[in-house]
């Protein structure tokens, strides 16, 4: 009795703190240390658990909305919400929010932000912040055309203009012929152009074919300027379908190149009225399937007709001395206008 009676103050003393903890605080006090005893008991039982059975089976899910084997939303083995073998966000490998291999929020291999094999912020294959097959920030398949820029002579020359005799005219005397490049012959048509011997090679007596020679220089620029000898053969659908073959051949041959294609030059009116097999009612059927071959991206299309035409809508009569071809003199009108149609 005297043993209970010398520690009775002790157990009252107890018996009010239970009271007070379970009533009053309701045990917060010991919060904190209760959460880390069951973290340190949740540990000890997942580190046994991938002793013994050789770790967690690869998909099955973890706890707490994580992934495999993981804690805190993380990935695979990996903490602060990182990818497997990684922090700081980062994909694999990498730092700083990077993808594989790179620095500086870059794809594979690339830099400043760019994707796969391209620069300054670019889709595969382009340039200038595009998409695939696009320039200037167009996303595939959308037509925001690049803006066409005045130039000078010397922007020609890196271009080969392609065509029949008008290109011919061109280029004797278009004031190019030094400066530029020159595939043409009189009668070339889309049906042969690729086959006949016209390029002359230098130093030699012999000719190779339009395929050749484009074999074996490069060009950023293709003016194809084509069409008006085939106004006798075929419809204009046949027409348009060689003349994509064409395009697509080029775009094969030159893939760097920007390819302008011109639309038929119009005849007088008086030459169109014989009624033979050209006329301007033809022509313009013919540009208007052509002008649709462009995406303003890297075909473009160029219709000079305003430029030559009179009120009628036929090729200003003194413009021509056969109602079919420039004059000399008249060609700078056709140059100046493609000098105010460049592209950078």
């Amino acid at each position: 009795m005297k043993y209970w009676k010398k520690r009775s103050f002790l157990i009252w003393m107890a018996v009010a703190g239970i009271l007070y903890l379970s009533c009053v605080d309701r045990w917060q006090v010991y919060a904190a240390t209760a959460e880390r005893v069951k973290d340190f008991c949740r540990g000890f039982a997942e580190d046994s658990g991938e002793e013994n059975s050789g770790g967690i089976e690869e998909g099955k899910p973890g706890s707490a909305g994580t992934a495999t084997g993981s804690s805190d939303g993380a990935a695979t083995g990996s903490p602060d919400m990182t990818a497997t073998g990684n922090k700081e966000g980062t994909a694999t490998g990498n730092t700083d929010e990077t993808a594989a291999g790179n620095t500086g929020a870059t794809a594979t291999g690339n830099t400043e932000g760019t994707a796969s094999g391209n620069t300054w912020g670019t889709a595969s294959g382009n340039t200038w912040g595009t998409a695939s097959g696009n320039t200037w920030g167009t996303a595939t398949g959308n037509t925001v055309p690049r803006e066409y820029v005045a130039v000078e002579d010397d922007y020609f020359a890196d271009a080969v203009f392609i065509g029949d005799s008008r290109t011919v005219g061109m280029y004797e005397y278009g004031g190019l012929e030094e400066i530029s490049t020159f595939y043409a012959s009189k009668g070339l048509t889309v049906y042969k152009l690729f086959d006949s011997a016209i390029v002359d090679v230098p130093g030699q007596k012999q000719k190779i074919t339009v395929e050749e020679a484009l074999r074996q220089n490069s060009f950023s620029k293709i003016y194809l300027m084509i069409g008006i000898n085939e106004m006798g053969t075929g419809t204009v659908e046949t027409f348009i379908e060689k003349y994509k073959e064409v395009v697509a051949h080029l775009q094969e041959l030159q893939p760097e190149a920007i390819l302008f294609v011109q639309g038929i030059m119009k005849v007088t009116t008086e030459r169109s009225e014989q009624g033979d097999y050209i006329s301007n009612e033809g022509i313009e059927a013919r540009n208007v399937e052509l002008e649709k071959l462009a995406d303003g991206q890297r075909i473009f299309y160029l219709d000079v007709n305003p430029e030559i035409c009179d009120e009628t809508g036929g090729m200003e009569p003194s413009y021509t001395f056969d109602g079919v071809h420039l004059k000399g003199k008249y060609l700078e009108i056709w140059k100046d206008f493609l000098k105010e149609h460049g592209i950078l």
